[in-house]
């Protein structure tokens, strides 16, 4: 990277500290005079929060340590050093562990420092006396972080977001998936959506990995495909500000943080329109390929029987473990299969329509500004696809972070039938209150298993407080007699899941 003065070397080291997190590490090299000095003071002073921190040379006490605003701070050098045992005595592999640490002249000490780290070497550049060359290097896990990173200077350049601070946002329960909101001097803000291609899992189903059988987003491009979608239906996804599709980075317009609910609940009003929103894309004919960029399309996958049998089998494999302690026996999950093979057939041979799939209290923002449906803002929409329309409604009014009651969850289906009547007097009730039933027990039934999944597997607890409110959902649809098979084996397996059954058998 060129840096034509020393504004350009202090603006790269603020790119780096946005980019740094706990255990990581930076090495900077090059000849004395070369840069390094204006670059770590900058860095740290960026990482402390603290514009005017002084930032003496380590030179002569090898480490000086800061309290950053997310981590400790360690800066070395390692000029006077002749071994690694030397830091060893001090201490460094403790210090270090969890700190964010920069280290001048690494060359004197190369044993003691980890693989997976990012080295700066800077040179002076012909021309201005301040301009340099700075070279940076990606070694082990730093070398896609650092792919990413000039994917993101690129696009926040293009974009004219290049003066903005990033700030991480609070994560949702994807493994790969984060965000940061982006701010500018102005205060203007944006969102980046970090969202690199999901890597290749073990193989779960005939030879396929889970992501792929279940109709998961493998790319960013599903996202970009859904949004513009969505914004040409008039909708209020979030407008694409820059895109990096192979980096799998988004800059995107920020819809806010005004939720649909509050601390009592869902906020009626604002529900009834998240489900007319629903009710206008059913009654809207869709096409199922959607324009990614020049030359590059999106197939919207259907969600077919394997991805629904796939997803309720969640079940089996997390929450009856977390639950029971042990696997159902081998017939007992056969049954289980055949029995939504069976209940699904319905579904399946049933109206299809786009499926946001994830279209809940979290992901809708409540935009009063606007007019109309476009009062509500929809985020989280990648893993879309072709099924039910009774899907989304049931995962807004079985919504699994928050509780909404049986007597509001009635009155915004029977909204939803009015709308969907209004647009089509062929509109069948019976059967969407059947399909709704049963999609909203293979719903809760795969969500019992994601949360349990969520706990042992990615270490997220936080999640297992909401399997009381699943049940209690779980329960309420397997009370429709479409899911009367199904509802005797939850009884005789899990009763826990079907009280009434259990109180009947005593």
């Amino acid at each position: 990277m060129p840096l034509t003065d020393l504004a350009a070397t202090e603006r790269l080291a603020r790119a780096v500290a946005e980019e740094l997190r706990a255990g990581d590490l930076v090495t900077l090299s090059g000849d004395l005079g070369a840069g390094k000095t204006t670059f770590a003071r900058a860095l740290i002073r960026t990482l402390a929060g603290d514009a005017e921190l002084e930032v003496p040379s380590p030179t002569f006490t090898l480490m000086q340590v800061y309290d950053g605003t997310r981590n400790t701070i360690v800066h070395a050098d390692f000029y006077r050093l002749h071994s690694a045992q030397e830091l060893y005595e001090l201490g460094w592999e403790e210090m270090t562990e969890n700190a964010i640490t920069l280290v001048e002249w690494p060359e004197h000490a190369e044993d003691a420092l980890k693989a997976d780290r990012l080295d700066i070497r800077f040179e002076l550049a012909p021309g201005a006396p301040e301009a340099r060359i700075a070279f940076l290097t990606g070694s082990g896990a730093f070398a896609g972080r650092l792919d990413r990173l000039r994917a993101f200077q690129t696009i926040v350049e293009k974009s004219g977001w290049a003066d903005a601070t990033r700030l991480p946002m609070q994560g949702d329960a994807s493994v790969i998936r984060s965000y940061e909101r982006l701010w500018k001097p102005t205060g203007e803000t944006a969102l980046l959506m970090i969202s690199p291609p999901r890597p290749v899992g073990p193989p779960v189903r005939r030879g396929k990995p889970y992501t792929t059988v279940a109709k998961l987003a493998e790319t960013v491009h599903a996202f970009v495909a859904m949004d513009k979608a969505l914004r040409a239906l008039g909708l209020s996804a979030p407008e694409i500000f820059g895109e990096d599709l192979d980096a799998g980075l988004l800059i995107l317009e920020d819809l806010g943080n005004e939720p649909v609910t509050n601390a009592d609940g869902p906020i009626p009003e604002r529900y009834a329109e998240a489900v007319r929103v629903l009710a206008s894309l059913h009654s809207t004919t869709l096409p199922q390929v959607l324009p990614v960029a020049d030359g590059i399309d999106h197939a919207i996958p259907p969600y077919d029987q394997e991805a629904l049998l796939i997803e309720v089998e969640l079940l089996a494999d997390w929450y009856v473990p977390h639950i029971m302690g042990n696997q159902l026996s081998g017939s007992a999950r056969a049954e289980f299969v055949n029995l939504w093979t069976e209940t699904l057939q319905e579904i399946l041979n049933g109206p299809t329509t786009w499926v946001l799939r994830d279209y809940h209290s979290p992901n809708l923002i409540w935009m009063p500004k606007r007019e109309g449906l476009k009062r509500v803002g929809l985020i989280d929409f990648q893993d879309a696809v072709l099924g039910s329309p009774a899907y989304d409604v049931a995962s807004l009014l079985q919504d699994a972070r928050i509780t909404v009651a049986p007597d509001l969850e009635l009155k915004l289906i029977g909204l939803y039938a009015r709308e969907r009547r209004a647009a089509d007097a062929a509109f069948d009730v019976a059967a969407f209150a059947r399909a709704y039933a049963i999609m909203g027990a293979q719903r809760a039934t795969k969500i019992l298993g994601i949360f349990a999944r969520l706990d042992r597997r990615d270490g997220k607890p936080q999640y297992l407080k909401h399997l009381p409110r699943i049940e209690t959902y779980l329960c309420r649809n397997l009370a429709h007699p479409a899911l009367a098979s199904l509802k005797a084996w939850y009884a005789n397996y899990l009763p826990r899941l079907v009280p009434d059954e259990t109180q009947h058998s005593a």
